[in-house]
């Protein structure tokens, strides 16, 4: 930190600035207008803007726009199947210079010790990553996770300088019920922070959950339901991830005169979704394309989200402001040039030099052995539950077809696209094992299966053959979790997520070559899905109103109760 008196100097232009971006444009989030003028930065802090000033060192970026940093409001970064340093290695260079990530992914596999490495890591970045710590481990009694996170958990670890508040209280049953020891980790972020997740909740029960002190949205999927949120004072979050993909459905709702209270999110985006298409850079390109005006997209990715979590020190290209700057080639275009993380160029050298921190969670995976008969479906009743699968979203269908009993077993049936899908436990806790059956895949053959199973992360597994089911689920102990692609008993591709089954200790280029083969060997088995891996993922999420799975078996969640 300058001692206040250099600041001050500098930005009178007394003194040489430590550095001058010359020769761009500045947006002014607060007119709009487009300002000519230097850029004058001490330390990491901008110190002066609209006048000329003479510097230690200058960048030219002339022909270009400056624009305040992107925030990614809220994300896991286990999502991203890479270590918070390579996913900062990863986005940092399009621009995106905070994020706000929830590691609840990691917490509900080792709990605390996961909490504390994201923390230890955040400290090293080049970019500013704020972790909330998790609220719900495990989120319902419905599942089994690796861990419990209680109030007192919390308690010890609050107060870290990389902190903000409680993550995403995605129990929202609980909290309207008044659960106890949800209402103790309220009461400890009470005044402070508190996150929401609340798909779909409407009418007096919203009223009840935002009473709560919950003050943001990130799960709002129709542009009606964002609006209530709104008018309720929750700032909407629109989220545009893998599997997530809300923002077309919101961009409607986003204009200048509701910018100051939205903010833009990934929630769970991969690397490959990120070299194919973006991050935050793609949201505000895509959201400009559909009609936005650019300064309400530019509002929500940068000023609005600093407001909405109380980071007052940026957002603003202004004298007093972080010196988190992007230089980009248009507004419409939003191609990174140039981007400054509290000053600092991010560059491979600026990368190179970070501090590292050791992986934690190794050897998680304590599954047991599956044989091809563990997934045999028994029962006398042939109306079956069915989870239907709605693309490009984490809710889901409940459906219900006839399946025939075959020798005392309901079989898959690949030509109806019912195929079965499975959940294994495998934090060593009771090795149950739950069945049940899935629409939407398109998968004909064969068998994939994974670690990353939001939120208790035991192995899901789909597939047409019972013999490749096991195949799949016991090659994913033996390389620590990950994802793999089986047919007619061989490996056909896979990727290894050695720490806590949720993320690689590869760089982000290998993870997305890696993916890039994962979908291709999909391909094979006749799936559809664009994201086949995240979407499995997301089939054991048990707190959104659907019917999931868990290790204990098929949940309908609109009743909260275990059907099959």
């Amino acid at each position: 930190m300058q001692p206040l008196a250099t600041l001050i100097a500098q930005g009178r232009g007394q003194t040489p600035a430590d550095l001058v971006l010359r020769g761009g444009r500045i947006l002014d989030l607060i007119t709009g207008a487009l300002l000519e003028g230097d850029i004058a930065i001490c330390g990491d802090t901008i110190v002066g803007t609209c006048a000329s000033y003479e510097a230690r060192k200058v960048i030219d970026v002339t022909g270009l726009i400056l624009v305040p940093g992107f925030i990614d409001t809220h994300l896991h970064i286990e999502s991203s199947l890479v270590t918070p340093h390579e996913f900062d290695r990863c986005v940092a260079p399009r621009g995106v210079t905070t994020a706000i990530c929830d590691p609840h992914e990691i917490a509900n596999v080792i709990g605390p010790e996961g909490i504390r490495y994201f923390q230890q890591a955040a400290e090293c970045t080049l970019m500013d990553i704020r972790v909330q710590l998790s609220s719900c481990v495990p989120s319902t009694e419905m599942e089994t996770s690796g861990a419990r996170i209680e109030a007192a958990d919390l308690a010890a670890l609050m107060g870290h300088p990389k902190g903000i508040g409680l993550a995403e209280m995605m129990n929202f049953p609980g909290v309207l019920a008044g659960d106890p020891a949800l209402m103790a980790k309220l009461d400890l972020f009470r005044g402070g922070h508190v996150d929401g997740h609340a798909p779909q909740l409407t009418g007096r029960d919203l009223n009840g959950y935002v009473a709560a002190g919950i003050r943001t949205e990130h799960e709002a999927t129709t542009a009606a339901e964002a609006r209530e949120k709104l008018q309720k004072g929750m700032r909407v979050l629109i989220r545009e991830g893998s599997v997530s993909k809300d923002m077309a459905a919101l961009a409607p709702l986003l204009t200048d005169l509701t910018a100051p209270y939205m903010c833009l999110c990934t929630d769970d985006r991969n690397p490959l979704d990120i070299a194919e298409h973006g991050h935050l850079d793609y949201m505000i390109r895509s959201l400009i394309a559909s009609g936005v005006p650019p300064l309400a997209a530019y509002r929500a990715a940068s000023l609005s989200a600093a407001e909405a979590f109380g980071l007052k020190d940026r957002g603003l290209i202004a004298p007093g402001k972080r010196a988190d700057i992007v230089a980009i080639n248009s507004l419409e275009g939003c191609h990174a040039r140039l981007v400054l993380c509290g000053g600092a160029e991010v560059t491979d050298k600026a990368f190179a030099a970070r501090a590292t921190v050791l992986p934690v969670g190794r050897a998680s995976v304590k599954a047991p052995h599956v044989m091809p008969q563990d997934f045999r479906t028994t029962g006398n009743r042939e109306a079956t539950d069915v989870i239907g699968i709605i693309p490009g979203k984490i809710i889901t269908d409940h459906l219900h077809e006839v399946i025939p009993i075959t020798d005392g077993d309901k079989r898959p049936d690949p030509a109806r696209d019912l195929i079965k899908i499975a959940v294994i436990e495998r934090h060593g806790r009771n090795g149950n094992i739950a069945t049940g059956f899935v629409r939407g895949f398109g998968l004909q053959a064969g068998a994939i299966a994974s670690t990353v199973c939001h939120d208790h992360h035991n192995i899901a597994v789909v597939g047409a053959d019972y013999a490749d089911m096991a195949l799949a689920a016991n090659r994913l102990g033996q390389i620590e979790g990950g994802f793999v692609v089986v047919r007619d008993g061989q490996v056909l591709a896979e990727l290894a997520l050695p720490v806590a089954g949720l993320m690689s200790l590869e760089p982000f280029e290998v993870v997305r070559d890696h993916l890039v083969a994962l979908r291709a060997a999909a391909r094979t088995l006749g799936v559809t899905l664009e994201e086949p891996f995240l979407q499995l993922a997301f089939l054991a999420l048990p707190v959104i109103p659907a019917l999931k799975i868990t290790d204990r078996g098929l949940v309908d969640v609109n009743r909260f109760e275990i059907i099959g």
